[in-house]
């Protein structure tokens, strides 16, 4: 049965035709990000708490599998509700598992650490965002090898989901530390709204990067719901959500009367050793929060992929910002995870400027730091800051054990052996 909710302009791709088989559009992108190399790194990428520490922490990969599941439960959920979606009209969750799988396909090692170093070493030549990075990844990097370097060519929809945030690094009024796309990928944003221009009233920075496809409101919302709830679960096994812990930091920042409601239930289930059974329960929750409501815009009469918006309930919407906000202050601005922030900054810092000395400003001695293939990349480009774009690509794909043994074996003296090299 053709699902009506999505038209060949949905399923156009980016980059030339495919081959067709026996696979949708949608379901040819997500499997392509799941066999990528990229996807796979996210195993070895810091979601939380360092990746390797222990076995049962949440990693990127992990996080990002959870993600696709909450999205995909969204959809089933919303088609049980009827009207306006139905068994020929509704929203694909082989296009949202997609979407969900490549949120954060672009994250650099050291999770939000790295991401904040990159910024401040990009910030002279484009700048670097996690987002614009996965896009980046998708349309032009994502294959590698010796002879070439390209994307996935991903469908219309696809590349629209990722775009949680569609304004250009150029078109601020003063350049932003994240929150938009670079601006060599204007062509990927015309893209996705078929050369259509974007309205006035759009052109704020608020407005732009608001303005999503539902299926990228779905992973939104999907990521909300895992991070929120799941960092609470890890970092209540990893000791930092304590009984004690929880009620001072609610005495010192103020809870309301809904807010108390969910402390004590966390003391409560801390306590009882229930925490990830209730927790799970709490997901189940947060997806039966949404709905769907019509909208009207200037994609609206071309995909219907923008004629609907996703509703959350305000309740599910303010109880995930509690845990948030519980776990930026009790985890995140911690001294342990601040002494990773350190850590990140140290490593990258040292191996952009090895990388930067040795093939950007060359002087009388060239070593080479980087692997043959990006090093060749490196030096076909003709500007500085398409170079440093090479040089933050290389950096941001490794995780967090490669970046590691790297930063060792250019300033660790015992650290090198042959058996190192990988």
């Amino acid at each position: 049965m053709t699902n009506r909710f999505y038209s060949a302009f949905d399923q156009e791709i980016w980059g030339g035709a495919r081959k067709s088989d026996y696979r949708t559009a949608f379901q040819v992108d997500r499997d392509r990000v799941i066999h990528a190399q990229a996807f796979r790194k996210l195993q070895s990428k810091t979601q939380v708490f360092l990746s390797g520490e222990y076995d049962f922490y949440r990693t990127r990969l992990t996080h990002s599998m959870e993600v696709a599941q909450i999205g995909r439960s969204i959809c089933h959920y919303l088609q049980t509700q009827g009207g306006p979606l139905g068994p020929d009209f509704f929203i694909d969750s082989d296009l949202v598992e997609g979407v969900c799988l490549s949120h954060d396909l672009g994250h650099p090692p050291f999770g939000h650490s790295g991401e904040r170093t990159l910024q401040e070493l990009m910030k002279p030549h484009g700048g670097f965002e996690g987002n614009a990075q996965t896009l980046h990844l998708l349309t032009e990097t994502l294959y590698q090898d010796e002879s070439s370097v390209r994307g996935m060519q991903p469908s219309r929809a696809l590349l629209d989901g990722v775009l949680k945030y569609k304004k250009l690094h150029r078109e601020f009024t003063s350049p932003p530390s994240n929150h938009f796309l670079y601006d060599a990928q204007s062509i990927y944003r015309d893209f996705v709204f078929g050369d259509a221009a974007i309205p006035e009233e759009l052109l704020g920075d608020e407005e732009l990067n608001g303005f999503k496809s539902v299926e990228c409101q779905i992973m939104d919302w999907a990521d909300d719901a895992a991070y929120s709830l799941n960092d609470i679960v890890d970092g209540a096994k990893a000791g930092f959500l304590t009984s004690d812990r929880i009620e001072s930091w609610a005495a010192k920042v103020g809870v309301d009367t809904e807010g108390q409601q969910h402390l004590e239930t966390l003391i409560n289930v801390i306590r009882s050793d229930r925490l990830e059974a209730v927790f799970s329960e709490k997901i189940s929750g947060f997806i039966t929060s949404c709905r769907l409501r019509p909208r009207r815009n200037f994609m609206a009469g071309r995909t219907h992929r923008y004629a609907f918006e996703l509703m959350v309930a305000p309740s599910a919407v303010r109880e995930a910002q509690f845990y948030k906000q519980m776990a930026n202050d009790l985890i995140f601005e911690s001294p342990q995870l601040q002494q990773i922030e350190h850590k990140a900054r140290k490593v990258l810092f040292s191996l952009w400027e090895s990388c930067w000395r040795n093939y950007v400003e060359k002087g009388p001695r060239v070593i080479n730091i980087l692997p043959p293939r990006v090093g060749r990349l490196v030096e076909a480009e003709t500007t500085v800051d398409s170079k440093a774009r090479r040089i933050c690509d290389w950096l941001a794909g490794l995780t967090d054990g490669m970046i590691v043994r790297t930063y060792k074996r250019l300033n660790d003296p015992d650290f090198g052996s042959l058996r190192d090299l990988s």
